[in-house]
């Protein structure tokens, strides 16, 4: 939690660590050496996986931004720009989003430090957040909006730009929830009566467990991941885990992809791998729907694609799925051919999901 005086010195510690960025690049001109940046190498080849911590980290390769080329100048410029940009914002206690990084990078006075696209921004911000340690959340940068919520029995405080507000996500928010703010790490815990976590992949989902009061009967906070999660929302799911000691369930369609979901909530994503241990949720558990659901309760199904049939063998080789549990699931969704949404299991009623299939799951998983 982060109170408004935590909040100044988080943002003074960051405008420092770009300042000091900046001064090292002017101490190496001043020294008469070609200024440099050193990264790690951001390839897949570079990614490792984490077993003591379950994340995925980089390794030991790095990169070096050098401006003794014209490509490698410009990128070193570009990043000047930005910190001073990033720096100016932090000071005048105002943020802004990564689409309006690309866009305002084009009323800066030289030219060629100017992105030509936004890829080329976020990949910059993202290296800026790697070699000063901090994230950009505390550089005050915002994706565009995600909006993932939380419903259910928990009681927080949020500061924002008018002040700190009170607010039960069950009993002060309307059918929607709360929506997650960009920054969690402004929210304080201050009570709840949830016994668990249920990750949602799917809108429909979400609002079926919603109509049929599921978080009330089973006083479950219920986060809608909105399909790949966002860092707000991996960052609140691991801090309800870690701070209030609750188990995590991620419920996603039953497809190669969304089992990737999961993964980037539990092990972390091979993109942010320098925040694994910020964002990830190594005790998170997928509840479904699983390749065997689709067998025993004769979901309807869609064929597999050649794309999915590729992502499944690559989950085999995958160190985020290497358990006698999924690969067994794995190996029966090729040899079925078949994979199926979470809505499929209204089939056989709306309210099986909820009276049935999670209540039957959680009681296997004991976390009912």
């Amino acid at each position: 939690m982060s109170t408004e005086s935590d909040t100044d010195v988080k943002d003074e510690i960051a405008r420092e660590q770009l300042i000091e960025l900046a001064s090292d690049f002017y101490d190496q001109f001043a020294e008469g050496n070609v200024p440099t940046m050193e990264i790690p190498t951001r390839t897949k080849s570079n990614i490792v996986f984490d077993e003591d911590k379950d994340v995925w980290v980089y390794g030991d390769r790095t990169s070096t931004r050098s401006a003794n080329s014209v490509q490698g100048a410009q990128k070193l410029l570009k990043a000047i720009y930005t910190i001073e940009f990033l720096a100016e914002q932090l000071e005048e206690e105002r943020s802004s989003t990564l689409r309006e990084l690309y866009y305002l990078s084009e009323s800066w006075d030289e030219e060629r430090a100017q992105f030509s696209g936004q890829d080329e921004s976020n990949q910059l911000v993202e290296d800026l957040e790697i070699v000063s340690e901090v994230t950009r959340e505390d550089f005050h940068m915002r994706p565009e909006e995600s909006g993932a919520t939380i419903m259910g029995p928990l009681y927080l405080r949020e500061q924002t730009r008018r002040g700190e507000r009170e607010i039960h996500c069950q009993e002060d928010v309307g059918e929607g929830g709360y929506q997650i703010p960009n920054n969690p790490d402004t929210i304080e815990f201050l009570e709840h009566d949830a016994d668990f976590v249920l990750c949602v992949e799917t809108g429909g989902m979400r609002d079926r467990l919603v109509e049929n009061g599921f978080d009330e009967e089973y006083n479950v906070i219920i986060v809608h991941l909105k399909g790949q999660p966002a860092r707000a929302t991996r960052r609140i799911t691991k801090r309800l885990r870690d701070e209030l000691d609750l188990p995590v369930v991620v419920f996603c369609d039953g497809d190669p992809w969304s089992y990737r979901i999961y993964a980037s909530v539990s092990y972390g994503s091979i993109k942010s791998a320098h925040l694994s241990e910020y964002l990830a949720t190594p005790a998170a558990e997928y509840v479904g729907i699983q390749p065997v659901d689709i067998v025993n309760y004769e979901l309807p199904t869609d064929p597999l694609s050649d794309s999915d049939r590729n992502a499944l063998q690559s989950e085999l080789d995958d160190p985020r799925f290497q358990d006698d549990y999924w690969r067994e699931q794995i190996e029966l969704q090729l040899e079925i051919d078949k994979k199926a949404e979470q809505q499929a299991l209204a089939s056989r009623g709306l309210d099986f999901v909820t009276d049935t299939y999670l209540p039957e799951r959680l009681g296997e998983m004991d976390v009912l």
